[in-house]
């Protein structure tokens, strides 16, 4: 048993979070040594037939900084803000559970000591905020292995709705842009372009992604134009922007979504554009991806091509993302007990669903079992 799995050690629980007498948070976990890093990517590309010469190149990614990803220790500081949080809120007895996709704490796990320690439902808060296979349905397929391996089946699971457009992700990231903004020289700050970042997905998978298609570049799109015209209101200057992609792989003939963000910085310094604000949208907090394909593969483009560039921040511990996890809880259990509670989002699309639907994030490669659904 890993000690990082829980945090808390009863299923007591104040009436007010019935039916649920647990939260977990679920993420994609991170090596933590050096020796770590291959076993690591081993287990990130299983079954995908990537070759070990691949793994070592990506795991020169990690070695550069001391082989230990910054995702777990993002992870425990998280979880150690929203039981601060829930503690400051009345809901110091409600337990909070955290396991990893490919790295410990396992959500195997997780789920062994929710089983010991009597949990009965538990809502599971994802630490992706956007509707795909990768980012959604595969972690839904985790959580039901995860809890058949581990004989949990007493335990029902429920995954809290996707929160890219609640205000507690969303106006950490209209302050980060700005702040971003701010550390340009005084001269470019106002051409500056805002190159809204997130992970690349195969172009299958965008088409597939939510319950109609298309919704992980549409989502991205709406916060994007949400913040936008927020720093607009803000600064009186509407700034050109546009939604860009980081950390593409698999093989080169298989169609990703476009433009890099390399790519993209280039391009605007062959178009005259001075300076660029990277705003790392597609993620919560800085892991391997902002730390090293922007804050070092894109910085070094953006040098290369004379490019000032800042990067904002993600929404990390920001006390606004930190409540945002408490009232996706509390509004879930509301909805379970029947009522009809405000569903906070903001901009161009409304709030996302409770349980995703049939075919919803469709697994491209043969179905498996998923929780927290309705198929």
């Amino acid at each position: 048993m890993h000690p990082e799995t829980t945090v808390g050690s009863t299923a007591s629980t104040p009436g007010r979070t019935a039916p649920y007498d647990a939260l977990l948070l679920v993420s994609f976990g991170g090596p933590e040594a050096p020796e770590d890093v291959i076993p690591f990517l081993e287990n990130v590309t299983r079954g995908k037939g990537i070759p070990r010469e691949r793994l070592e190149e990506v795991g020169e990614h990690y070695f550069a900084f001391g082989g230990r990803s910054p995702i777990n220790d993002q992870n425990r500081a998280l979880l150690a803000a929203v039981k601060e949080d829930l503690a400051g809120n009345g809901l110091a007895d409600l337990p909070v559970y955290w396991g990893n996709r490919n790295w410990a704490p396992y959500l195997s796990d997780s789920f062994r000591q929710m089983k010991a320690d009597g949990i009965r439902r538990v809502a599971c808060l994802l630490t992706s905020a956007y509707s795909s296979y990768s980012g959604c349905r595969q972690y839904r397929e985790n959580l039901a292995a995860a809890r058949d391996s581990a004989g949990a089946d007493s335990v029902q699971v429920d995954r809290l709705r996707h929160y890219f457009n609640h205000p507690g992700f969303v106006e950490p990231m209209v302050d980060a842009t700005l702040a971003a903004l701010a550390e340009l020289d005084e001269h470019v700050r106002r051409d500056a372009h805002l190159l809204f970042v997130t992970h690349s997905i195969p172009v299958s998978m965008n088409q597939a992604s939510g319950p109609e298609g298309g919704a992980y570049a549409a989502q991205h799109q709406s916060v994007a134009d949400e913040i936008v015209e927020r720093v607009r209101h803000a600064t009186g200057h509407r700034h050109a922007a546009e939604l860009v992609y980081c950390s593409r792989s698999g093989p080169p003939q298989v169609p990703w979504l476009e433009p890099d963000v390399n790519d993209r910085i280039e391009d605007l310094a062959d178009q005259g554009v001075s300076a660029v604000v990277l705003v790392p949208i597609g993620f919560v907090s800085d892991h391997m991806e902002v730390r090293y394909d922007l804050d070092t593969e894109a910085r070094a483009t953006a040098d290369k091509v004379g490019v000032e560039m800042s990067r904002a921040a993600t929404a990390g511990v920001d006390p606004r993302f930190v409540t945002m996890v408490r009232d996706l809880f509390l509004e879930r259990v509301e909805v379970e007990n029947g009522r009809d509670p405000v569903r906070v989002a903001v901009g161009a699309e409304a709030a996302s669903w409770d349980r995703c639907p049939p075919g919803c994030c469709a697994n491209q490669r043969p179905v498996r079992p998923a929780a927290a659904g309705t198929d």
